[in-house]
C-alpha cells in the first residue's frame, strides 16, 4: 500500500500543511484543521470501507475534536495516540508575525536576521536542520508523526487497533480533551475496545539550556490555578487611612506567591517551578479618586505528588503572611502621618478564608435561595471567560459580605490538570525499557527517562493519578464548578488507563524562536514510535 508519511521530506511536507492553519484557540482556524485531518485521510483505502471510523465529534461551544480508528479485524487491544491541534497566538512575533504560520518561508527569511535572533537559535538556523513556525514544535509534529503511526497501522504494521485522537483547546481549558472522555467510552463500547495505553506526542523540553539529552516521560504534572481576590475597604484618596486599598493588599499577596520556594516539590531528580503570576488587576472599571475596592491575581502552582489539601494549606499560609505585612505596611505609613490621637482611633484586620467559607458567610447572611438566585443570574448574563467569571462569582459574594472587609479570599478557576504516573506500572517499564535499549543498539539513541512531563498535557485527564486526593478539595473553592464549566470527576475515573509521553525534539515552546529538530523527529522518532507500539501490542 502507498506510503504517503513515510520519508523525512513527506513528513515535513505534512507538517507544513498542518502549520499553515494558524489553529490558535478560539479562533476558526481551529475549527478547520480538524476538518482538514478528515480530509487527509478520507480518501484512504482503509477509511473509505470504514467511513464510521473517521469521526469528528462536536464540543458544546461548537468546536469539535476528532477520531480516527484503524481496528484489525476482531482484535480489542487498543493504543490511543493523543494529539492536540490548537497553538498559542503570534503576537510575540513582531515583524515576523505574517510569516509564522508559514514555517518553510519563515525559516529562510530568518536566515537574513540572524543578528536579531538570541545565539542557540541563530546557531540552530545556521546548522540547517530546523523548522521554524508556531506549530512546529508544540505540537504539530507530534501530530504529523502520530498520522504516520496511523498510516502503519492502515498497512497492518501493529498486532491491535490505533485510535488517533485529535483535540483543541488543550492551550486554555483542555475542553477538547474533557469532551473526548465520553466519547472514548462510547468508542469502546461501539467498537469492543479495550483499551491498553495512552500515547502522547508532546514535544521533550530540555532540562536547562543547552540540555543534549532526548527524554520520554512516563507522567504529566498536574497544575491548579489558584486565585485571590482581595477584597479591600474604599477611601476617597483625601482620606487614605478611612479604608485599605486593594491594589495595596494585592501587590503583597503578589510578594508572598510570586516564586514561592515554599511550593517547589522534588520528586527524585525533578522538581517543580515555583509559582508565577499569570494574571494581576484592579476590577474598578472607572476612573474616580476612590480607591480600588477589589483586586485580583491568578497563580501558575505546578505539582506532582503532593495533595490538593497541601496546597490549599500552603497558599492560605502565604496568604496569611501577606496579611501581616499588608497590616505593618499600613500602621507604619499611618504613623508617619496621623497624630498619636488619630491613631488610636485606627482598627484595621484582614479576614482570610477560602471561597467556600466566603459561601456560607454569605449564606448566613442572605440565605441559600438568595445566593443561588444571584449566581444564577450572573451565570445567565455572561459575557466574560472562565477567568473572569470565576472572579466576579467571587466578587458578587462578597459585596454580601461587605461587614468581614478587607478580606483575601483563595478561590480556583480553571484550567485544573491532574498530576498523573504510569512510572511504576509494570507494563510500561517494561515496554519502556526495551525500547531504549532497541533505540540505543539500532539507531544510536540515548533515551532517558522523566517521570512527569513538565509542559502541561492532556494526559492528565486519562493517566493514574500520583495522588490520592480528594477532588472536593478543589472544586468546593471552585465557584464555576456546575456553572458553565463542568469536571467530570467520575468519567475521568472510568477511562483511566497506562500513559507514555514519546514526542518530537524541538526548543522555545510559545516563543517567537520556536522550532523542530527534522532529523531525530522525522527519521529516528517515527521508527522508535514504531518499535513502542510493536512491543505494546506484544504486552
Amino acid at each position: 500500500m502507498e506510503q504517503k508519511w513515510n520519508t523525512k521530506q513527506q513528513l515535513t511536507d505534512l507538517l507544513c500543511s498542518l502549520v499553515e492553519y494558524p489553529s490558535i484557540t478560539g479562533q476558526r482556524a481551529e475549527i478547520a484543521i480538524v476538518e482538514y485531518l478528515q480530509y487527509l485521510l478520507s480518501d484512504r483505502p482503509y477509511f473509505m470501507e470504514n467511513p464510521d471510523h473517521l469521526q469528528l465529534h462536536p464540543l458544546k461551544d461548537g468546536r469539535q475534536l476528532f477520531t480516527a480508528l484503524v481496528k484489525k479485524s476482531e482484535a480489542a487491544d487498543t493504543i490511543i495516540l493523543l494529539s492536540h491541534i490548537d497553538v498559542v497566538g503570534v503576537e510575540d512575533y513582531g515583524v515576523f508575525q505574517n510569516l509564522a504560520f508559514h514555517p518553510r518561508e519563515l525559516t529562510q527569511e530568518l536566515k537574513k536576521h540572524t543578528d536579531e535572533l538570541p545565539e542557540d537559535a541563530a546557531r540552530d538556523l545556521k546548522d540547517g536542520n530546523w523548522l521554524f513556525g508556531r506549530g512546529t514544535m508544540d505540537m504539530k509534529a507530534g501530530l504529523t508523526v502520530h498520522l504516520s503511526m496511523l498510516e502503519q497501522a492502515m498497512n497492518g504494521a501493529f498486532d491491535g487497533n490505533i485510535l488517533l485522537l485529535a483535540v483543541p483547546d488543550e492551550e486554555v481549558n483542555s475542553l477538547g480533551m474533557l469532551t473526548a472522555l465520553p466519547v472514548l467510552d462510547e468508542l469502546k463500547k461501539v467498537h469492543g475496545l479495550e483499551y491498553k495505553a495512552a500515547m502522547n506526542g508532546e514535544p521533550m523540553f530540555s532540562s536547562y539550556p543547552g540540555d543534549p539529552a532526548y527524554y520520554y516521560y512516563t507522567g504529566s504534572i498536574g497544575k491548579v490555578l489558584p486565585g485571590f481576590l482581595c477584597y479591600g475597604k474604599e477611601t476617597h484618596v483625601g482620606e487614605p487611612f478611612a479604608g485599605l486599598n486593594a491594589n495595596m493588599m494585592n501587590s503583597y499577596v503578589a510578594g508572598e506567591l510570586e516564586l514561592n520556594e515554599a511550593f517547589i516539590e522534588v520528586v527524585g531528580d525533578e522538581k517543580t517551578p515555583p509559582p508565577v503570576s499569570l494574571m494581576q488587576r484592579d476590577l474598578k472599571e472607572e476612573y474616580s479618586v476612590q480607591t480600588p475596592q477589589s483586586a485580583v491575581a491568578m497563580y501558575n502552582v505546578l505539582y506532582m505528588k503532593q495533595s490538593i489539601a497541601e496546597i490549599n494549606d500552603k497558599l492560605m499560609h502565604a496568604a496569611e503572611k501577606a496579611k501581616k505585612h499588608i497590616l505593618d505596611h499600613y500602621y507604619a505609613k499611618a504613623a508617619n502621618y496621623l497624630t498619636e490621637d488619630q491613631l488610636s482611633n485606627l482598627s484595621m484586620d484582614i479576614q482570610v478564608m477560602t471561597y467556600d467559607e466566603l459561601y456560607q458567610e454569605a449564606v448566613k447572611r442572605v440565605g441559600k435561595g438568595e445566593v443561588e438566585r444571584r449566581q444564577n443570574l450572573l451565570e445567565a448574563q455572561r459575557e466574560k471567560g472562565d477567568r473572569d467569571f470565576s472572579t466576579l462569582l467571587v466578587q458578587d459574594l462578597a459585596g454580601l459580605c461587605k461587614d468581614l472587609s478587607p478580606m483575601i479570599i483563595l478561590f480556583y478557576s480553571p484550567p485544573f490538570y491532574p498530576a498523573v504516573s504510569s512510572n511504576d506500572d509494570p507494563y510500561i517499564q517494561s515496554i519502556v525499557e526495551r525500547v531504549r535499549e532497541k533505540s540505543e543498539d539500532a539507531y544510536g539513541m540515548k533515551l532517558e527517562k522523566k517521570e512527569y512531563f513538565p509542559g502541561l498535557s492532556d494526559l492528565s485527564f486519562i493517566g493514574p493519578v500520583s495522588s490520592d486526593s480528594p477532588l472536593d478539595d478543589l472544586l468546593k473553592h471552585m465557584p464555576i464548578q456546575g456553572r458553565g464549566f463542568e469536571l467530570p470527576e467520575n468519567v475521568m475515573k472510568a477511562i483511566t488507563m497506562p500513559i507514555i509521553n514519546l514526542g518530537p525534539r524541538g526548543k522555545d515552546a510559545h516563543q517567537w524562536t520556536e522550532r523542530l529538530e527534522l532529523n531525530y523527529s522525522f527519521e529516528f522518532l517515527p521508527e522508535i514510535l514504531k518499535d513502542t507500539l510493536q512491543e505494546m501490542f506484544k504486552g
